[in-house]
């Protein structure tokens, strides 16, 4: 598939870039129209895609929640979301130590670990939050 590099595409490359921080479509496109303002919803998620193709974007699952796309090639890190607005933040580093007891025979390849709470904004704009 040929790499096609358009204003739209460089626009939602920005986006990602300058939030630094795991995106929504619905953000990324917010983002974006920020550099190309003409922007559509449809040309987002096709470029997310395409994005995820050249492996320059990947996939963030969140338990429970709407995929978020991020930067590929980020060293191993974790993913906090805020209970207010929804926002996800990547926390760099590892649980130090963890070491599960698994059945016999099992072999770990892989984890995740998420974690929830408020993030700053939110704590300094809603008092009950502040707790």
């Amino acid at each position: 598939m040929e790499k096609r590099n358009t204003r739209q595409k460089a626009a939602i490359r920005d986006a990602f870039t300058e939030a630094d921080r795991p995106l929504s479509p619905e953000e990324a496109l917010s983002g974006a129209q920020q550099f190309y303002p003409a922007l559509g919803v449809a040309t987002v998620y096709r470029n997310i895609q395409a994005l995820i193709e050249e492996g320059w974007l990947q996939e963030v699952a969140i338990p429970g929640d709407s995929t978020r796309y991020e930067v590929a090639g980020k060293a191993h890190h974790h993913h906090f979301q805020c209970n207010e607005c929804r926002k996800l933040y990547e926390l760099e580093g590892c649980v130090p130590k963890f070491k599960p007891r698994l059945p016999r025979g099992f072999r770990v390849t892989g984890h995740e670990f998420f974690l929830y709470g408020t993030c700053a904004s939110c704590r300094i704009e809603s008092p009950e939050a502040q707790a």
